[in-house]
C-alpha cells in the first residue's frame, strides 16, 4: 500500500495565476475553507507574461467607450463563435474588477487627471487596456497574491495535480497530487474544485508559454469526462522574438504596436496596409499619412479622430500577414518581420512606456529598440478552446468541477483580443470561486475511495520503475516539433491526418519512457507525466482542426482558405473522452437575443 497524506477542504483551486488567485479569494470571502495547489512557486504563474494591459471599458481616456462596444469588439474578434453571454458578462463586469484591483493596491499608470490610464490594442475600438508600463500581469499577480495571503487561503506550492477523483455518479470530489521536490503523494477531498491551470502552448516548439503550460487542466477535465470545445483555435501571437534561437518565441507585447510601433518587411514596406480583411475595412487607416496622424493624436493625449493603424488588426490577421511575407521571401534576416518603434516615439517615451521590452531586447538579443527595429514572428501563445462551462457559474459538464481563465472556453470564440485575457481571469475567476463556494456550503465532506487513490499513485510512479525506455526529454522535443510542423499556423488535411497517426505512436512511446528511479528533483519523471497530458491534448487539437473544414480566427486550413458561411459559422466542435477514446461531435451555438444582436455589425462578416 502506498503512503500518502490526506486533506479535507471545501474548495480546492488548481493553479495560482490570475484566475486561480481570484477564485480562491472569492471562495474564502464566501466562508469556504479554501486551498490553492500550484505547479510552480507562488508568483511564477504565466499571468506575469501578459504585459500590455487588461481590457475594460473604463472610458478614462476616451469617453465614447462602454460595455456595448467592448462586447461588440469581442464578438467580432471571435468571428461570432463566442458564447454571447460570457462576452456580455465580461464586457459588463471587467471595469468593476479593475477598479477592485485598484482598491486592493494595484498601481496602474495614470492619466494627467489621475485616472487609470488606458492604451490602444488590436481589435479594440477605443483605448481600453489598463496597464502598468509593460508589466501589467506582474502587477496583477502581486496584488492578488497579497490579497490572497491575507484571505486565509492555504497554498501548496510545487505540487502537480495528476488525477481528479469522482464518486459513482461522476461528481468531482477531490484530487491526487505529487510534490515536485520530494515526490511525496497527497490526496485531497473537496466539495468543489476549480481548474485554473492556464494553457497548452508547450505542445508547440515555438511558443511564448512557460514550462508549466503542458495542458494539465485540459487533460484533467477530459479524463474526468468533461466537454472540451473550440480546441482547434490556437492563437499564434504575431510578435514573438525570432533571434537568437535560444529565445525564439518569447513574447513581444502588443503594447509596442499599441504605442505606435509599425511592421515592415525586408523591403522596408509597411505590409499590413495590404492585409486588411473586408470585415475590418473602415476601421483601420488606409494610408501611412492617416496612420501617422493617429500616432500623433495618441502621443498628444487627444481622442483619436482617425482610424487605427493596420498593425492594430486582430492577432490572427497580423500573424498570418507576417507568415505570408516570410513565405514569399520578404521576411527579416532571421525569418520574421521588423517591428519598429524607434522611428515613432522618442527614446525617453519608449523607455517610460515599454521598459521591459527595452530590457528584454538589450539583454537577450543585443538590440536597442530605441535605435533599431526588433525582429518578430508568430509564436504559439494562447488556446481559445478549453473546458465548456456555464456562463453564469463557470461549472463544467462534470458536477462539482469548475474552470476559469485560459483552461475554460467560450468567451473568446475563434480568436481572442489582446487584453481580454487579463480581465477574463478576474471576471470569471471571481464567478468560479463564488459559485464553487456556494455549492460547497450545502454539502457534506466527501469520503475518498482508497482504491482510486492507490490507482492514481501507481500511474504516477510507473515511469520510475521502467528501465531501458526512451528519455522523456527526447520524446518531449520531438512531439513539440511535430506539432509545430503539422498542426501549426497553417494546416492541411494531409498534415493533420499524418499528425493523428504520429500522436498514436507518441502515446505508445510515452507509455514506455524511463526517467530514472529518484523521486527527488527528478525533472525527467515530471516530464514523463506531463507528456501523457500533452499527447492527449495535442490529439484533441488535431482532431478538431481536421474536422473544421474552413479557416476562421486562430484556425487556418490551406485547403479550405475561407470562412464557411453555412454550418461552421454557428457550430462548435465538442470533444470528450469516452471509454478511453477521444470522440468529437458538433453542436449549434446559441445566438444572442435580439437586443444584443442589434449591437453586432455582421454586414462585413467574413464569407
Amino acid at each position: 500500500m502506498s503512503e500518502f497524506e490526506s486533506y479535507d477542504y471545501d474548495v480546492i483551486v488548481i493553479g495560482a495565476g490570475g484566475a486561480g488567485l481570484r477564485a480562491a479569494i472569492e471562495s474564502s470571502r464566501q466562508g469556504a475553507n479554501t486551498a490553492i495547489i500550484c505547479k510552480s512557486l507562488l508568483g511564477k504563474a504565466h499571468t506575469v507574461m501578459a504585459e500590455g494591459g487588461a481590457a475594460a471599458a473604463l472610458a478614462n481616456v476616451d469617453d465614447r467607450d462602454g460595455w456595448q462596444t467592448h462586447f461588440k469588439d469581442t464578438m467580432k474578434g471571435g468571428k461570432y463563435l463566442n458564447n454571447w453571454r460570457m462576452a456580455q458578462i465580461h464586457a459588463k463586469e471587467s471595469a468593476d474588477r479593475i477598479r477592485e484591483l485598484e482598491q486592493w493596491g494595484a498601481v496602474f499608470d495614470r492619466t494627467p487627471s489621475g485616472l487609470i490610464n488606458q492604451r490602444n490594442f488590436g481589435g479594440h475600438t477605443y483605448p481600453r487596456l489598463a496597464h502598468v508600463g509593460d508589466s501589467t500581469g506582474l502587477e496583477i499577480i502581486r496584488t492578488l497574491q497579497e490579497k490572497g495571503i491575507h484571505s486565509g487561503v492555504d497554498v501548496y506550492m510545487e505540487y502537480t495535480v495528476s488525477h481528479l477523483l469522482q464518486d459513482d455518479d461522476g461528481t468531482c470530489i477531490g484530487c491526487v497530487a505529487y510534490n515536485r521536490v520530494d515526490g511525496s503523494m497527497h490526496a485531497y477531498s473537496a466539495k468543489s474544485i476549480v481548474l485554473a491551470t492556464g494553457g497548452i502552448t508547450r505542445c508547440w516548439s515555438v511558443c511564448s508559454g512557460s514550462w508549466e503550460y503542458t495542458g494539465d487542466g485540459h487533460a484533467l477535465a477530459l479524463n474526468a469526462g468533461a466537454d472540451l470545445i473550440d480546441m482547434e483555435f490556437v492563437q499564434f501571437h504575431p510578435t514573438g522574438m525570432v533571434w537568437p534561437p535560444s529565445v525564439r518565441g518569447i513574447l513581444v507585447t502588443e503594447g509596442v504596436r499599441g504605442e505606435g510601433g509599425v511592421l515592415k518587411n525586408s523591403e522596408g514596406k509597411r505590409f499590413m496596409f495590404d492585409n486588411v480583411p473586408d470585415m475590418f475595412k473602415g476601421d483601420h487607416a488606409e494610408t501611412e499619412e492617416e496612420a501617422t496622424e493617429w500616432v500623433r493624436q495618441v502621443v498628444a493625449g487627444e481622442k483619436a479622430s482617425v482610424r487605427r493603424p493596420p498593425e492594430l488588426l486582430t492577432r490572427d490577421v497580423v500573424a498570418k500577414a507576417i507568415n505570408k511575407e516570410v513565405a514569399e521571401g520578404r521576411g527579416s534576416t532571421h525569418g520574421g518581420a521588423y517591428l519598429d518603434i524607434a522611428t515613432q516615439r522618442t527614446a525617453e517615451e519608449i523607455i517610460a512606456k515599454l521598459p521591459s521590452m527595452h530590457h528584454q531586447f538589450m539583454e537577450l538579443a543585443g538590440v536597442d529598440i530605441t535605435k533599431e527595429p526588433m525582429e518578430v514572428g508568430p509564436t504559439a501563445h494562447y488556446v481559445m478552446g478549453g473546458v465548456r462551462v456555464d456562463a453564469e457559474t463557470q461549472e463544467s459538464t462534470v458536477s462539482g468541477l469548475y474552470a476559469a481563465g485560459e483552461v475554460a472556453s467560450g468567451l473568446h470564440g475563434a480568436n481572442r483580443l489582446g487584453g481580454n485575457s487579463l480581465s477574463d481571469l478576474i471576471v470569471f475567476g471571481k464567478r468560479a470561486g463564488e459559485h464553487a463556494a456556494k455549492r460547497a456550503a450545502s454539502l457534506e465532506q466527501p469520503t475518498l475511495d482508497n482504491a482510486a487513490i492507490e490507482s492514481a499513485i501507481a500511474e504516477n510512479l510507473a515511469p520510475l520503475a521502467r528501465e531501458g525506455g526512451e528519455n522523456p526529454g527526447k520524446v518531449y522535443d520531438e512531439l513539440r516539433e511535430m506539432m509545430q510542423q503539422k498542426v501549426g499556423i497553417i494546416r492541411t488535411k494531409d498534415d493533420l491526418e499524418t499528425a493523428i497517426t504520429d500522436l498514436k505512436e507518441f502515446k505508445d512511446r510515452v507509455s514506455m519512457t524511463s526517467s530514472g528511479s529518484s523521486m527527488t528533483y527528478n525533472s525527467g519523471w515530471h516530464q514523463a507525466l506531463d507528456l501523457k497530458n500533452m499527447v492527449d491534448i495535442s490529439h484533441v487539437c488535431t482532431l478538431a482542426a481536421l474536422t473544421r473544414t474552413e479557416s476562421r480566427g486562430g484556425h487556418t486550413r490551406d485547403d479550405f482558405p475561407v470562412p464557411d458561411k453555412g454550418m461552421w459559422s454557428h457550430t462548435t466542435n465538442v470533444l470528450k473522452k469516452e471509454n478511453g477514446e477521444i470522440t468529437i461531435h458538433q453542436e449549434d451555438l446559441e445566438q444572442p437575443p435580439e437586443e444584443l444582436e442589434k449591437l453586432l455589425d455582421r454586414s462585413k462578416k467574413e464569407a
